[in-house]
């Protein structure tokens, strides 16, 4: 045995239709970089040479049992249609039951051409791998649903975007790689018997208990409230919500242009991609609701009758707007020390939001702030007499805002200097981030520097996608 993955794949097994077998591209030099352990032994993966990790999750060497392929799908990309897309650039290996039972997918992203390539090479570099290695596991430790990093590999070689940089390949681990364009794509093209199957499958490996495709609309719905109010209570911008990017297990997936605020404005943008705002912070809600229409719009066609379920569709997405409105409320009430929410409480949440954002608050250490019972100067006399007096009936309040309100957050200026450092040969800043991200509600006084929001010079203007 060198790396030993008790595979157990089921999508492999469906019809081809849905994907194109394929093998990973091998590397010329690979180099492992960073390997969580912890996660490895959820997913029972086990090694007796750890030189074999480096061959293995560069896509070198394929362990016993992986099924490796390319999934198809096709997705809105800022609201534009494009009828196929695909992984360009990565392998699903295939899946694993962890030691709870949960079936996971184990995907090699950066492994080489694939017929989804679109004229891309394939490839990624060191900084998104990184990036996405940090900030997934940052969003993990949040309590965030997301997907997670086994691995990070350097390759060897060059990948040339801008210009030439080392070449690098992460291992994602997700509940599946299904996002809502994998629906798109077979409801488009009107091939009913593959999107009835998908259905199914999703429905057994995700949401046993939903009834039927609409069944399945509610549960997606349902995980997709709770995951973007997870998002909006620690201040993240996705950054890029195409639907081929939302996940119906209801993870966060692709970890591209992303961003965590320092300072509060709703309508921060980072990416540099989103040139008109369309995935700013506060949009991110309605884009959830708009991108739940185009799952709704793939699922009804499977009916012989698609009018005959029309009704219920259209009440699922339209209440999407509401539970959104209520899980952000209930997530922000904690943020402020409050378990039950009474009437009122959303006024007392908008009027503290507002001032935030008009005073240029940090997110992060505003609220953190709160749960130590100092109120930044910035925040107005009647507004903290107000949440006083509010919390007078909270007696539980100091617990729930430690609970709601991280330390640390993956700040963007150190995720930059990170990845700076790396290019250099120094893994030390990523190391140091990773033990600090790990616990984030934890105050750890060693990394205090780490809590600091940047200084003007630091600050990050804008995130860049990896491809």
């Amino acid at each position: 045995m060198t790396v030993s993955i008790p595979f157990d794949n089921t999508f492999a097994q469906l019809p081809d239709v849905f994907y194109t077998k394929q093998s990973p591209v091998a590397v010329k030099a690979p180099h492992l970089l960073a390997f969580n352990s912890e996660l490895a032994d959820e997913l029972n993966i086990t090694t007796d040479r750890k030189d074999a990790l480096a061959d293995v999750f560069s896509g070198n060497a394929l362990p016993d049992g992986a099924d490796p392929l390319a999934q198809l799908y096709s997705g809105h990309q800022f609201g534009n249609y494009n009828s196929q897309l695909g992984d360009g650039r990565a392998i699903l290996l295939g899946e694993v039951i962890d030691q709870d039972g949960q079936r996971r997918d184990i995907q090699l992203k950066g492994a080489g051409r694939t017929p989804y390539s679109r004229g891309g090479d394939g490839r990624a570099w060191l900084g998104p791998v990184l990036r996405e290695f940090v900030v997934s596991e940052a969003m993990h430790a949040l309590g965030i649903p997301t997907t997670r990093a086994l691995a990070a590999v350097t390759t060897g070689e060059t990948v040339w975007r801008e210009s030439g940089l080392p070449g690098a390949v992460l291992t994602r681990v997700a509940k599946s790689h299904l996002r809502v364009g994998t629906f798109q794509i077979y409801a488009a093209r009107d091939q009913i018997d593959a999107l009835k199957q998908l259905t199914q499958y999703a429905i057994a490996r995700h949401y046993p208990e939903a009834k039927g495709a609409m069944g399945l609309l509610r549960a997606v719905r349902d995980a997709q409230v709770e995951l973007i109010a997870g998002w909006l209570s620690v201040g993240f911008i996705h950054g890029v919500m195409n639907t081929d990017n939302s996940s119906i297990a209801g993870e966060t997936i692709d970890y591209g242009p992303c961003a965590f605020m320092d300072d509060y404005h709703p309508q921060q943008v980072f990416s540099s991609i989103d040139r008109m705002g369309r995935y700013a912070y506060s949009n991110q809600p309605d884009i959830g609701v708009w991108n739940l229409a185009q799952l709704a719009t793939a699922l009804i066609q499977q009916y012989e009758d698609p009018e005959s379920v029309l009704e219920e569709a259209t009440e699922i997405v339209h209440s999407m707007p509401g539970l959104l409105d209520d899980a952000r409320l209930r997530r922000f009430a904690a943020k402020i020390g409050i378990s039950q929410c009474q009437d009122g409480d959303a006024d007392l949440v908008r009027d503290l939001l507002q001032q935030m954002s008009d005073e240029k608050c940090d997110f992060t250490n505003t609220f953190r702030d709160l749960s130590k019972g100092n109120v930044s100067d910035k925040i107005s006399k009647d507004w903290q007499a107000r949440w006083r007096q509010r919390l007078l009936s909270e007696p539980d309040a100091h617990r729930v805002m430690k609970l709601a309100n991280p330390v640390f957050i993956a700040r963007n200026h150190l995720v930059e200097q990170m990845i700076s450092s790396a290019l250099e040969g120094d893994l030390s800043p990523f190391n140091r981030l990773m033990t600090t991200l790990r616990h984030p509600y934890e105050d750890q006084p060693e990394f205090a520097d780490l809590q600091k929001p940047p200084e003007p010079e630091q600050r990050v203007q804008a995130t860049f996608c990896g491809t």
